[in-house]
């Protein structure tokens, strides 16, 4: 099934307060309804409107939407976290206002099930158990992993208990995670279902990963930039020159105008990490001048006949 975007379909953004989707819904509705509009898809695109605003509106829901949202484009075929389908309860459920989850899609049946508005209480067809146990645990991965597309397995403990909620072992659980794009250092991502299993048919516990980046040996983090340093001896600062610089796809040529300083910083863009929008930030390269460790007499001598000739004074206004 397609992945839908229900805040691109609203036209607002993922940052949208309440009010904002619920007035961006009314004026799509209005727009669209089929007793209104002349236009040929106003009927699907009504529904669409209806199914993002179902979403959207209910802060639970929301929240779990934005979770899933980290691992899908709109409109591409959906390959979400483990344990992400058959969320929602069996069967299709009243939503209130006359819609139930037949009027919706897939996908939207697939996180949601039967639930609507108000699933905090009350719900039929579930049970009275006790929720399982969430489990937390750091994840350490490369910068080079967040530009790629493959999953990564990630083996954990989970906590069992008896019927009486009393804990009696741990068991290791292994899962291939799909790491998304944009992930930031830090981040909290949530894969519902893979923690400890509930009691007396309570639904499972989530599994929360704590994303950290190993540190690189070249590269530092700056948000969704990189940099790295690179040594230059002082005469290709003061006549320019042409270095290969590594990426963590591969290598740029980098052309070093004549005059550049110590510490100036230089930028290539598409060359650092992934935001959330599946751009590439920055990479800063940071000129570093570095001196002979040593220097013959000849040299030396060429030295102070620059010094002589340059007639340069670097404290001038210090």
């Amino acid at each position: 099934m397609d992945f839908k975007d229900y805040y691109k379909i609203l036209g607002v953004e993922p940052t949208a307060d309440d009010k904002t989707i619920k007035a961006a819904y009314r004026k799509l509705a209005r727009k669209y309804h089929p007793d209104v509009s002349k236009e040929k898809d106003a009927e699907a695109k009504f529904k669409d409107a209806s199914e993002a605003y179902e979403a959207l509106k209910s802060a639970d829901k929301r929240a779990e939407y934005d979770d899933l949202r980290k691992y899908g484009q709109h409109g591409q075929p959906f390959q979400g976290p483990p344990g992400w389908q058959g969320r929602g309860a069996g069967g299709a459920g009243g939503f209130g206002g006359g819609q139930d989850t037949g009027d919706f899609s897939d996908f939207f049946s697939s996180i949601f099930g039967n639930r609507g508005p108000g699933f905090g209480g009350g719900q039929s067809g579930r049970s009275a158990g006790r929720r399982g146990q969430d489990v937390e645990m750091e994840l350490a991965i490369f910068l080079e992993e967040t530009l790629s597309n493959e999953s990564k397995k990630v083996t954990f403990q989970v906590p069992q208990y008896n019927a009486a909620g009393q804990h009696v072992s741990n068991t290791s659980k292994s899962l291939n995670v799909k790491i998304p794009a944009g992930v930031t250092d830090g981040e909290r991502i949530r894969l519902k279902g893979q923690g400890a299993p509930g009691i007396g048919g309570g639904a499972n516990g989530d599994l929360f990963l704590i994303i950290r980046f190993a540190p690189h040996p070249k590269f530092d983090v700056e948000g969704e930039n990189l940099i790295i340093t690179l040594p230059l001896a002082p005469w290709e600062l003061a006549l320019g020159t042409e270095v290969a610089v590594p990426t963590l796809t591969g290598k740029i040529n980098l052309k070093v105008p004549a005059g550049s300083q110590n510490g100036q910083r230089m930028r290539a863009k598409g060359h650092g990490l992934l935001n959330k929008a599946g751009e590439r930030g920055y990479l800063f390269v940071q000129l570093k001048a570095v001196m002979p460790k040593t220097s013959s007499d000849e040299v030396k001598a060429l030295w102070q006949e620059l010094a002589k000739k340059a007639a340069f004074d670097p404290r001038e206004n210090f």
